[in-house]
């Protein structure tokens, strides 16, 4: 695992050593990064379970003015820590550790991301949850993006997602989603 191009191209990233870990492959990584490239630089950015860190370095690397890796295992959140040691990276950056709709619930009311990258174990059972918590954090016109199974099926909206991409690549595949912007409401003229 490596980062791919940007600031800190060329570092290694160290990967999980435990089961149940599947770290995004070099290759899917790069082809999110192609399609996220006009929208990553500035960007506010959630590593929905962040596992090795890997997107959100990317991330960083590539211009995101910050990035907040959010993991329930101490194991990954302290391997999101140590690769980020080793790029050399020592702000623009937050670690939390819990339950990935829980830590959003608790975050501010005015904390909204430009783009979001949950990478959830593939045979998570509530997918609709995680699109639904982190649907309520995104900046209007914010992109999410699923990393899922390729043979899962993924829903076509959630809160105020709305799928708009789908990319496959071997057993993995991309849901892009965009936040619908909802128009403030009309003033009322006075009858």
């Amino acid at each position: 695992m490596r980062v791919i191009a940007g600031r800190y191209k060329g570092r290694r990233l160290k990967a999980p050593t435990w089961p149940g870990l599947r770290p995004t492959s070099d290759r899917l990584k790069e082809s999110l990064f192609a399609i996220l490239a006009q929208v990553v630089d500035g960007a506010r950015v959630l590593d929905g379970f962040a596992g090795s860190g890997a997107l959100g370095i990317e991330a960083l690397s590539r211009g995101a003015a910050e990035v907040v890796f959010v993991d329930s295992d101490p194991r990954a959140a302290a391997l999101v820590g140590e690769n980020l040691r080793h790029c050399g990276i020592a702000d623009g950056y937050a670690m939390i550790r819990g339950e990935f709709v829980g830590v959003l619930d608790r975050l501010p009311v005015h904390r909204r991301f430009d783009l979001a990258l949950l990478d959830p174990p593939y045979d998570q059972a509530d997918l609709d949850g995680a699109l639904r918590a982190a649907s309520s954090r995104m900046a209007g016109g914010g992109i999410l993006v699923l990393e899922h199974g390729a043979r899962r099926a993924v829903p076509e909206r959630a809160g105020a997602l709305t799928l708009e991409r789908r990319v496959t690549a071997g057993d993995s595949g991309l849901a892009f989603y965009r936040q619908v912007e909802v128009p403030a409401p009309a003033a009322m003229e006075e009858l």
